[in-house]
């Protein structure tokens, strides 16, 4: 894949009329995240938008409930024809392999592409001294991140949401198929926000992410098309 197809821009604003707005404003970026506010506020009436433009869809919902209701929800998510679909991997094994299963069941019965399911590691917005003061748990962040990954790929889902920071260890261990997804991602340019664990998406695209999730540094520029676009050259000179 290009630089620009590994970019997801995410729609982070509250109303359809909003979020169109910026897609039209972007119509080189081909892939877009719709969470929790957007999907919230407006429902699934942005996802047939967003298809209609022929774009990706990368429904970050990171469900986690107990295995029956997260399945239920896997399986509505993947007949709105969604590109990538998140999970929380703290949900546990069964959870993960029963959504997989009702999205795989649903996937066929609709005759539409199974969409890619990955599980959510750690959010990137928590730093390791609050895993082990806040969360309770025993473990560097490298090590937990590893856990809840290959207890990902044991029930054969394709991939994981992890900090930039996690890529490289991770790749030691994964194959290079399984997916690796992004955020935290900050050009040296950018504000870092509330992301925690951070690269430039150069540095992530080296240690072998397979798709960078940038949010703020381009929908919130004066040019968000300019700072596209220069987030994708920087990523191609070093990678050339």
């Amino acid at each position: 894949m290009t630089v620009d197809r590994r970019i997801i821009v995410p729609l982070d604003v509250s109303s359809q009329a909003a979020a169109l707005t910026l897609v039209d404003q972007l119509p080189q970026v081909s892939f877009w995240k719709v969470g929790l506010e957007l999907f919230v506020s407006v429902g699934p009436s942005i996802l047939q938008a967003l298809k209609q433009r022929q774009k990706r869809i990368f429904l970050d919902l990171k469900f986690h409930d107990i295995p029956n209701t997260m399945a239920g929800a896997c399986a509505a998510a993947t007949h709105y024809g969604v590109d990538l679909i998140t999970l929380h991997g703290a949900a546990g094994q069964a959870a993960l392999a029963e959504s997989l299963q009702r999205a795989q069941i649903q996937a066929a019965q609709d005759g539409v592409p199974l969409p890619l399911i990955v599980a959510v590691t750690l959010l990137t917005s928590i730093p390791a001294s609050a895993l082990a003061t806040e969360l309770k748990i025993p473990l560097q962040v490298t090590d937990y991140t590893l856990q809840m990954a290959l207890l990902a790929q044991s029930v054969g889902l394709g991939g994981v949401v992890c900090s930039p920071q996690e890529v490289s260890h991770l790749r030691r261990f994964l194959p290079a198929d399984f997916a690796l997804v992004c955020p935290g991602v900050r050009p040296t340019w950018a504000q870092a926000n509330d992301q925690q664990r951070t690269l430039t998406p150069a540095q992530a695209l080296q240690a072998g992410a397979t798709y960078l999730v940038i949010g703020r540094p381009i929908t919130a520029s004066p040019d968000p098309a300019g700072a596209f676009q220069r987030i994708c050259e920087e990523c191609t000179a070093i990678a050339g």
